[in-house]
C-alpha cells in the first residue's frame, strides 16, 4: 500500500462514482478500479460496494476513509514544513477552519500575523467540525476556528468574535418594508438554512434561535455553503440568516439585509485548542486574534 492507493481510494470514496473519481484524478477508470481492488486485497477487507450507479462505502470503508484522510493531511503538512524551512521559515502553525466561519476578520488576522511575524508560516486547512476536533486530538492541528463550543473533554473553546444575526431577504420580498424584521414574521415564510452536516456551527446556533420562540420553521432548502444560501435566497426560494462578517465579501446585489427586531441573537466564533501548554507562536497568534476582535469592536462603536 502506498500514497497513490490512498489518493485513489479517497477520490472514489468522496465521489462515490468510479468515472467521476477517474476524471478527478486524470486517469482512466479501469486502472483506478484495479488500484482499489488491489488495496482491498492488501487490507483483506471490502472498502466499497459496487452498484450499477456508482459505489457506496462499507463500514470498513468509512473507518478507513477517516484514517486515509489523516495520513494524507500529515504527508501534506510534512511537505509544507520542509518547504517552509528551506525558504527560511522559523516556525509553522497548523490552523484548521470549519467550513461555516466568516472570513472578514480571518483575513485581517492573517495580514497582522504576516506583518508582525513573517517568519512563522501559517498553514490553513478547511475541514468539517468532526475532522477539526479529531485533528486537534491527533496533533495534526495546533488550533482551529469553529462556531461551536460544545466539544469533547480535553478541548478548550475560547470565544473570540460574536456577530449579531441579520435577516437575508430577496430584493422584492414584502418584509423589505421593515427596518427591523420581527423573528415571528421571518419564520412565517419558508427558510433556506445551512446544511447541518456541512455547517454544524451555524446549524446549532440556528436551532437555539428557533427554540427561543418555540417555532418549528418551514425549511425550503438546506445549503451546503454560505454562497449557495445567498444564491437560493436571491432566487426566491426562501429567507435566511447571516452576519455582517459573512456578508462582508460576498453580498450579492439582489438580496437585502435587515436586522432582527428585538433580538440579541448572535453567532459566536470560537478558537479551539487542546489543553496544556502552548507554543510561543500559538500564544502570539491567539493574542493577535483577540486584538483583531477588539479593534473591530472599537471601529463599530466609533461608527
Amino acid at each position: 500500500m502506498n500514497l497513490r492507493h490512498l489518493r485513489c481510494f479517497i477520490a472514489v470514496a468522496e465521489e462515490l462514482h468510479f468515472g467521476r473519481a477517474a476524471r478527478r484524478l486524470h486517469i482512466e477508470q479501469s486502472p483506478l478500479s484495479r488500484t482499489i481492488r488491489k488495496l482491498e486485497t492488501t487490507l483483506g477487507v471490502t472498502l466499497l460496494s459496487r452498484t450499477p450507479r456508482g459505489a457506496t462505502l462499507t463500514w470498513a470503508g468509512r473507518v478507513f476513509l477517516d484514517d486515509a484522510r489523516r495520513i494524507m493531511l500529515s504527508v501534506e503538512q510534512a511537505v509544507a514544513s520542509a518547504k517552509a524551512a528551506a525558504s527560511g521559515s522559523q516556525g509553522i502553525l497548523r490552523i484548521a477552519l470549519s467550513r461555516d466561519i466568516g472570513r472578514a476578520r480571518l483575513s485581517a488576522l492573517l495580514a497582522l500575523c504576516r506583518e508582525e511575524s513573517p517568519q512563522v508560516n501559517i498553514r490553513l486547512s478547511e475541514v468539517p467540525l468532526t475532522e477539526l476536533v479529531q485533528g486537534l486530538n491527533a496533533n495534526l492541528f495546533d488550533a482551529g476556528f469553529a462556531m461551536v463550543n460544545e466539544v469533547e473533554d480535553g478541548i478548550i473553546a475560547e470565544p473570540l468574535w460574536a456577530d449579531p444575526l441579520v435577516v437575508i431577504l430577496p430584493a422584492r420580498h414584502p418584509l423589505v418594508a421593515f427596518k427591523e424584521v420581527p423573528l415571528q414574521e421571518v419564520v412565517s415564510y419558508p427558510l433556506v438554512l445551512c446544511d447541518p452536516r456541512a455547517c454544524q456551527g451555524c446549524g446549532r446556533q440556528s436551532e437555539r434561535l428557533f427554540r427561543s420562540v418555540d417555532v418549528q420553521p418551514i425549511v425550503a432548502e438546506y445549503a451546503a455553503s454560505h454562497g449557495l444560501m445567498l444564491t437560493l435566497v436571491a432566487a426566491g426560494y426562501g429567507l435566511s440568516f447571516s452576519t455582517a462578517a459573512h456578508l462582508a465579501t460576498c453580498q450579492p446585489a439582489d438580496v437585502v439585509v435587515r436586522p432582527l427586531a428585538g433580538q440579541s441573537a448572535s453567532i459566536t466564533t470560537y478558537l479551539l485548542r487542546t489543553e496544556g501548554g502552548m507554543t510561543e507562536p500559538l500564544q502570539r497568534f491567539i493574542e493577535r486574534a483577540e486584538r483583531v476582535c477588539h479593534q473591530d469592536a472599537s471601529t463599530s462603536r466609533a461608527i
